[in-house]
């Protein structure tokens, strides 16, 4: 059997690890936490609550502790802690990859960050020190000051042996940053490149001169995502004079490319993002997040509203025209999300800039009215079996027009919020889908007093 099988069929052989913490039960404890490998224990542990949590944490040895610790988020992590001695707790942060430390020290108050800084040995309080000071979601937070850096003028065989004098105590020697005197950044090699290469080589010789790098004040996400693009397992970071001050590992990419994309689907979703397992949140902590934008999105459906009752006469004299109401603003403001979504998307990965706005603007409104032509066959059906053929010509016409209205607001008004430096994914589905409703309305009653003639 697998590894993978392993983890997929242990929970449903054996009892969990919130059930087992929860009893006096230490060896069956101990058994469960042998076998699962450091990020099933830590999914386990973040569903807890902070006792039992910190009883099953207690259990681990200290390798696999620090392991289990890594892979923890941040806010749970500070959740484990505080059931922690005062040694266990010095131990363990000890032993924490520097960048890891430093995300962690900027959740609790700035007394407790002072006093894990203090316990720290020189080396490692100087590193997380130095973390601590770049701006925060900066590629500099996320990167790791542990790195191997080799001076340019060294042989294939006096680089290794470098690698391996001072590869221990490294994240990572797979890539190797090369430095001149100044430590300014003039290429990388990779591991690879050195083993297969003959000793007395040049490293200058398999050196990629002009690599692609970070500045570590640059967005971690940003970096993150141009890592994606070109493949990299890890990307150097440098400071604004090009001296070398890290690497941004793959792990540490992926992380924050999924802490982003996170945030925006909880805000397209109308909910502010929180931090932690979703299955640990109580149920008021959840509300908490989304009862804020469901009252601004119900106040803005007051446009709604409002519009109906400017068209009251209207209906009075079509009654028929109050049939289709949620069939029009529904398809408007799916279409409407849609098109909020994709470009949301789109923005997030690179694939348009604020300066394609009007060849987004006239590119969704098109998308939106081949949409609405098409729903427009199947509404002047459905009208037609409802209504009369005048009014089914009316849900016809408005579907086209919604459509096309909806895909222009919905791929025009992330790229307006990116503009003027707002987060797109705040103005994206849910209040895309608000607007159109208000205005599909007017579109609607509009084209019936147009076509009724009333």
């Amino acid at each position: 059997m697998s590894q993978t099988d392993v983890i997929e069929v242990r929970p449903s052989l054996s009892e969990s690890l919130q059930d087992i913490a929860a009893t006096p039960r230490v060896d069956a404890a101990r058994a469960w936490l042998d076998p699962p490998p450091p990020h099933v224990i830590a999914d386990q542990l973040a569903r807890m609550d902070a006792v039992q949590a910190g009883m099953a944490f207690r259990l681990l040895d200290k390798d696999l502790a620090l392991a289990v610790f890594e892979e923890l988020e941040p806010v749970d992590q500070q959740q484990i802690l505080q059931g922690l001695r005062d040694q266990s707790f010095r131990d363990l942060i000890e032993g924490m990859a520097p960048d890891d430390r430093a995300r962690m020290l900027r959740e609790p108050p700035a007394k407790v960050a002072k006093k894990v800084l203090a316990g720290l040995s020189p080396r490692e309080r100087r590193m997380t020190a130095a973390l601590l000071g770049y701006p925060e979601g900066s590629a500099g937070q996320y990167m790791t000051p542990e790195v191997v850096a080799l001076p340019q003028n060294l042989t294939v065989a006096e680089a290794l042996t470098m690698v391996r004098a001072k590869g221990a105590n490294a994240e990572t020697v797979y890539t190797l940053p090369v430095v001149d005197a100044g430590r300014r950044l003039t290429g990388i090699v990779e591991l690879r490149e050195l083993v297969l290469s003959k000793p007395d080589t040049m490293i200058a010789e398999l050196v990629v001169t002009e690599p692609v790098c970070a500045r570590a004040t640059d967005s971690a996400e940003k970096a993150a995502r141009l890592m994606r693009e070109t493949n990299d397992i890890n990307m150097p970071v440098v400071d604004s004079e090009n001296r070398l001050v890290g690497l941004l590992t793959i792990d540490d990419a992926v992380e924050v490319i999924e802490a982003a994309d996170s945030e925006d689907v909880a805000r397209q979703a109308g909910s502010a993002p929180w931090e932690g397992h979703y299955m640990a949140a109580g149920v008021f902590q959840l509300a908490r997040y989304r009862a804020m934008w469901l009252l601004l999105l119900l106040f803005a459906a007051t446009l709604t509203v409002s519009v109906t009752d400017m068209f009251e006469g209207t209906l009075q004299q079509a009654a028929h025209l109050a049939l289709f109401i949620p069939l029009l603003i529904g398809a408007g403001g799916n279409a409407g999300a849609q098109a909020a979504t994709a470009c949301v998307r789109a923005l997030a990965v690179g694939e348009v800039r604020v300066t394609d706005l009007f060849k987004v603007i006239w590119r969704e409104c098109r998308v939106g009215l081949v949409l609405g032509s098409m729903l427009a066959a199947a509404g002047l059906v459905i009208g037609g079996l409802f209504v009369d053929l005048r009014v089914a010509l009316v849900v016809g016409i408005t579907l086209v027009l919604i459509c096309g209205w909806a895909a222009t607001i919905g791929g025009t008004m992330p790229l307006l919020a990116k503009k003027l430096r707002i987060d797109p994914a705040v103005v994206s589905a849910p209040m895309v889908t608000t607007l159109v409703d208000a205005t599909g309305l007017i579109i609607y009653f509009t084209t019936a007093k147009l076509v009724l003639g009333i």
